[in-house]
């Protein structure tokens, strides 16, 4: 488990901001419960600084997961955020969607999110911004990328996708076989 370097910790804090905008201020520095960002093969993890320290005693074949995932790095360096950040991300969410409850079973077997699926959202939300995805009773389900403004999603049809889904708790079911191997 290794520190990240200047470029990829450039290109995570790109990814979470464009989830948590400014907020991404608060992941970092936090002087109560310091937190570190390291790297595990090819994941990122949101740690305590305290237990990263602890786990400098565990050899790195022998580690296989430390604090939070957050994502990891594709061949091709880009960064791809995972399910796991889900809690992060919705603590400190810049934008939000809030699912109606006939619209959660779609949303959480995989598919966007629908006009007529929405019961509230943010007022400000630009077009392509990040966005969390939360029940009506503020448990967060997923995060994607709208579709539409807010000002824009209003005129919609009920069928037109106003957030196009990136990854949702359903993965943890749909993926079961996959996720431990």
């Amino acid at each position: 488990m290794r520190q990240l370097t200047e470029e990829e910790t450039k290109v995570v804090f790109e990814k979470l901001a464009g989830y948590i905008g400014r907020n991404i201020s608060y992941l970092v520095d936090n002087k109560e419960q310091p937190h570190v960002f390291r790297l595990q093969k090819d994941r990122v993890y949101y740690v305590s600084e305290h237990v990263a320290k602890l786990a400098t005693c565990v050899a790195r074949p022998n580690l296989m997961s430390l604090g939070i995932c957050l994502g990891k790095f594709t061949k091709t360096g880009k960064f791809r955020l995972h399910i796991t950040s889900l809690t992060i991300l919705a603590k400190y969410a810049k934008y939000k969607i809030w699912v109606k409850p006939n619209g959660e079973m779609p949303f959480l077997y995989g598919n966007h999110v629908l006009k007529a699926h929405v019961g509230k959202m943010s007022d400000d939300i630009p077009e392509h911004a990040g966005v969390i995805i939360f029940s009506m009773n503020d448990n967060p389900l997923g995060f994607g990328v709208s579709a539409k403004s807010t000002s824009e999603s209003r005129d919609l049809a009920p069928t037109a996708i106003v957030a196009f889904r990136q990854s949702d708790i359903g993965e943890y079911l749909r993926d079961e076989d996959t996720l431990f191997t």
